[in-house]
């Protein structure tokens, strides 16, 4: 199987890759986490860059990439 697993305890992820591939820009998933903003600052920590968005009222998110380019959403 191609592609990238991340783990955290009891949660993992398989990121599957294919030849040719290019990223797509809107369509993501979105992952919800509980103290993202200490997520943040271990992003910080480790030189990874995110955006903030407020547009949504009530949550607390942020965007980021993974190492192909593929948007990911991160709420809480």
């Amino acid at each position: 199987m191609a592609g990238l697993w991340f783990e955290s305890g009891p949660i993992k992820i398989h990121v599957g890759t294919e030849d040719h591939f290019i990223p797509t820009r809107k369509a993501h998933p979105a992952l919800e986490v509980e103290n993202l903003n200490d997520f943040k600052q271990h992003l910080i920590t480790k030189h990874i860059s995110f955006t903030e968005d407020e547009r949504l009222p009530g949550a607390n998110r942020i965007y980021l990439s993974d190492p192909f380019g593929n948007r990911i959403e991160i709420l809480e």
